[in-house]
């Protein structure tokens, strides 16, 4: 055991555990960090595309796609602090798209069969994902509301809107709210929204505003909304199932990827790309409640508001299909409320990435756990890489 109270032997576990999904054919490799009281373990597993002869390295660039979240709440609260956002007023001054919003009287109803909405929607609305928007747990097109999201470009997904900001907020604006605002917790669209919000609110491009404000005082050298053609040999090939016969097929190429020029659509929702360390700066400075070293990105009263429950008792359980019955949403991030698992400490908060990643920080244990895959998810169900990922470093702490 050393200082950080975590036992080697067990942390030995944790890899062959890890190291079996890559001898299965499930993954191509694995980057796992752990850090906890000071010390950081990291073990890079496998290659970095099937049949490759590229080992995975610690300094592989991941597709973070869902982990972006928090820090764009984190960028969002910046701009509380310094009274250029407030969290209860109407958004329509810096996105008058989403003023005089309609909103439907029922789910599956006619577009146009719609009510006005009680209120305009806040900025609170949109960290806690309560702006009547957003991911429709169903099959494709089963709603009219959902079919026409699809066809405007607007439903979430793996990968980043393919339309400019403007653009898209203009095709958000056209359509209903599907709840009214604050009622209904629903996934996604609103980090999306929180995006465009931000670059408007400091006058930057979100990536310049994120570099500026977070990642360089943080270090965070290899995060961004794409990667360098000097550094995309480190960007491994993302995998996903084939629905037709189940096999794995190449979702983004190295080649010719998505990532490989900066983004029409600069994802606040899911965008990034990053890497175990740099993501561990971010979460570091979470759990140091807003500083980073010298840095200070946020004061401890926002960290603290952003990472406390914001649902309803009512809310959580309609939200139960992402969150499960033993997590709840604060600011950008998953919280867990009630302990029904190793890992289920409650105070803990992160969240997962669609493209095979998941991170974590735990204020009680003052530790850090970082996942980094290349496998999109296929469900809101963690996979099992991620279930065993927690188990194993829950089961190596040894104090």
């Amino acid at each position: 055991m050393g200082t950080g109270g975590l036992s080697r032997e067990r942390l030995g576990r944790m890899h062959d555990v890890m190291a079996g999904f890559v001898e299965r054919g499930e993954l191509p490799g694995i980057v796992t960090l752990v850090r906890r009281k000071g010390e950081i373990f990291v073990d890079a597993i496998g290659m970095k595309a099937f049949g490759g002869s590229e080992p995975m390295l610690r300094d592989t660039i991941f597709r973070i796609a869902s982990m972006t979240k928090p820090i764009t709440a984190v960028a969002a609260m910046i701009l509380v602090e310094e009274c250029k956002l407030r969290l209860d007023e109407p958004v329509d001054r810096l996105l008058p798209e989403l003023a005089d919003r309609r909103v439907l009287k029922r789910i599956d109803g006619h577009l146009d069969d719609t009510v006005p909405a009680n209120r305009s929607i806040t900025l609170r609305d949109l960290l806690t994902f309560r702006i009547g928007i957003g991911a429709i747990m169903a099959p494709p097109g089963r709603f009219p509301i959902q079919k026409a999201m699809e066809d405007a470009g607007l439903a979430p997904g793996p990968n980043p809107p393919l339309v400019a900001p403007d653009e898209w907020l203009r095709r958000i604006g056209a359509l209903p709210l599907i709840h009214q605002p604050g009622e209904t917790w629903m996934y996604h669209t609103g980090s999306d929204i929180l995006g465009v919000l931000i670059a408007r609110a400091s006058g930057q491009t979100l990536d310049s505003f994120f570099r500026e404000r977070i990642f360089d005082p943080l270090g965070m050298k290899d995060t961004g909304f794409h990667v360098p053609a000097h550094k995309l040999e480190r960007l491994p090939p993302s995998y996903m199932t084939n629905p037709q016969n189940g096999e794995l097929i190449v979702h983004d190429n190295p080649s010719d990827s998505q990532w490989g020029s900066p983004p029409v659509f600069p994802s606040g929702g899911g965008g990034l790309v990053s890497t175990v360390d740099d993501y561990m700066a971010f979460c570091q400075m979470m759990l140091n409640k807003g500083r980073y070293a010298s840095e200070r990105i946020l004061s401890r009263l926002s960290v603290e508001l952003m990472t406390i429950d914001h649902l309803t008792p009512k809310q959580r359980a309609e939200a139960s299909d992402f969150l499960g019955d033993h997590s709840s949403w604060g600011f950008g991030v998953g919280i867990t409320t009630r302990r029904d698992d190793l890992e289920k400490v409650p105070g803990r908060f992160g969240w997962d990435g669609g493209v095979g990643t998941t991170g974590y920080s735990d204020p009680k244990e003052d530790m850090i756990g970082i996942l980094m895959t290349q496998r999109l998810m296929e469900s809101p169900d963690p996979p099992g890489v991620f279930l065993d990922f927690w188990t194993s470093v829950y089961q190596a702490i040894d104090d």
